[in-house]
């Protein structure tokens, strides 16, 4: 089986330590081994955002150690499918590689911070990433 078989996506972020690590593991939580998943960050930081991890945990997805890495074109060419989180990651495009850019959840600029905050943005990551999975899989569907 070719691996163009198989739908993939690369979640993307600043950091690589929150918001595409969560995406990554929820989606490896929703579609299992039907979609090839990794992350990236455009500036990775050094660890995996301790209460992203947490909050994670409650449904099952632990990425506690996972790494962040540095996004590359490379990376964006065997993905396919680029997934951009939040405003903050700047991605300069890849011939043939089509990026999407989710404008996710901030509750902070509505003064919602700690575990409540990440709460909210895991559930909305969360309902993203099964309308992707859907998606893809459609997509990829055998004729």
């Amino acid at each position: 089986m070719s691996t163009s078989a198989k739908p993939a996506v690369l979640f993307v972020c600043q950091k690589n330590g929150g918001k595409s690590q969560m995406a990554a593991g929820l989606m490896r939580l929703e579609a299992g081994d039907a979609i090839d998943v990794s992350s990236a960050g455009t500036k990775p930081g050094a660890a995996i955002n301790a209460l992203s991890a947490e909050v994670l945990l409650d449904l099952g997805v632990d990425i506690r150690n996972e790494r962040p890495t540095q996004l590359t074109a490379e990376s964006m060419r065997r993905a396919g499918l680029v997934v951009v989180l939040g405003t903050e990651a700047k991605v300069d495009p890849v011939d043939g590689v089509p990026i999407e850019t989710w404008e996710t959840d901030e509750p902070s600029q509505r003064g919602i911070d700690g575990r409540e905050r990440m709460e909210l943005v895991r559930d909305d990551i969360h309902a993203r990433v099964r309308e992707l999975k859907d998606r893809l899989l459609a997509d990829h569907a055998p004729a």
